[in-house]
């Protein structure tokens, strides 16, 4: 057994100080001293993001990697599955380390709840089949350094993720309350909808760009939104996403967190609900630079033009309610480029709902640049921005 700074002050050391996960009880220690914002009474920075799911934790850690920082993603394992997706199909394509710490609920010899059976199990073998190499958690203070230089060693050369496998009573409880987050204010919601024609969503990505500062960091949705933009243009400050589907706002929260140049999530209705609990994440972190487009065409067009369930649903009314600092509901390319211009002048988050039609140009192509150039040249853009982080 070992204190939670035997484990996150050579962790710090290391660059490792931007944290993201799921709580569980194994982990509590170690959530609960990052939070504390310090390590032993000192003054080394450790950011903490609490997100809604694990699959999320991993994009947003994406994110703050794309941004600079060097992460680490916590959770239990009965949500590795929640992360297996991202790590795949995110992580994985575009060559992004993080750092995994997986508790072993269900372990040997544990007699844990039901519900822990089967994930206690197989959580080495699952690790193993989606190729993510990992090692016990370092219980021992005089094991953690080369631990963690096993871990970094093999995500330097790969940029793939590695996972320390946590099992109960491997770090101390030392007794600290993790502190609630504030609850924001609502912010209002500028209804534009005109009731006129639909744009299509290369017409409205298009008007888009022409608001936004060269400044901007771009993240576009998994499908045919990130193959239209690099249709439009192809500049290192877009990155199109692959797999992950409902990823991009998280990654863009993380990338918006520790950058001071805009960031602008382009997602998609089906995508934005897949992980809707993301707008509470991004809500409660309340990022000033980041604006998150919902391009809303009511079906999964990238798949077939199945119906989404997005016509029942008013985006910038529930980004209002989990706090993002102001909503506003367009359905034409004069008020999106005005909702754009003025989410730009004002600290957000600003989420801008846009009804747009269906469908997508003919023989669209795809993105010509591999996902890893897409993500290190994204991360080389964003350089000049980056926050601070001692």
């Amino acid at each position: 057994m070992i204190d939670a700074d035997d484990f996150l002050t050579p962790l710090r050391e290391r660059g490792y100080d931007f944290f993201t996960g799921v709580p569980c009880s194994f982990l509590t220690p170690l959530i609960n001293k990052v939070v504390e914002g310090s390590l032993g009474g000192g003054n080394a920075r450790l950011d903490y993001v609490a997100a809604a799911s694990e699959g999320e934790a991993v994009a947003i850690a994406s994110g703050a990697w794309l941004a600079g920082r060097e992460t680490v993603v916590m959770f239990q394992n009965s949500g590795l599955g929640n992360a297996v997706n991202p790590l795949t199909s995110l992580n994985h394509p575009f060559q992004i380390p993080t750092l995994v710490v997986c508790t072993w609920r269900g372990g040997p010899g544990l007699n844990d709840e039901p519900q822990h059976e089967v994930m206690g199990q197989i959580t080495p073998d699952l690790l193993e089949v989606i190729r993510v190499p990992h090692l016990p958690f370092p219980n021992e203070a005089d094991s953690v350094d080369q631990a963690i230089t096993v871990a970094t060693s093999y995500m330097d050369k790969t940029g793939l993720p590695f996972a320390f496998i946590m099992e109960k009573g491997d770090v101390k409880d030392d007794g600290l309350d993790a502190p609630t987050l504030p609850a924001p204010d609502m912010g209002p919601v500028h209804d534009m909808f005109t009731g006129g024609d639909l744009p299509g969503r290369m017409k409205s990505m298009e008007a888009i760009l022409e608001v936004l500062p060269d400044t901007a960091g771009i993240i576009a949705t998994t499908g045919k939104c990130g193959r239209e933009l690099f249709t439009i243009a192809d500049r290192e400050q877009h990155l199109y996403q692959v797999g992950s589907m409902g990823g991009a706002a998280g990654m863009g929260l993380g990338a918006a967190l520790n950058v001071t140049s805009p960031i602008v999530v382009f997602d998609g209705d089906g995508a934005a609900l897949m992980k809707l609990g993301s707008m509470a994440t991004i809500g409660a972190m309340r990022p000033e630079n980041l604006i998150h487009m919902v391009l809303d065409n009511g079906t999964y067009d990238s798949t077939g033009g199945q119906p989404t369930t997005a016509p029942a649903v008013r985006f910038a009314r529930v980004a209002q309610a989990c706090g993002y600092a102001a909503g506003w509901e367009v359905d034409d390319l004069t008020g999106l480029k005005q909702a754009t211009a003025e989410s730009l002048k004002t600290p957000g988050p600003h989420l801008i709902h846009m009804k747009i039609a269906p469908g997508s140009m003919k023989e669209l192509g795809r993105p010509t640049v591999t996902p890893p150039d897409v993500a290190r040249r994204f991360r080389e853009f964003l350089a000049p921005y980056r926050k601070a982080t001692a």
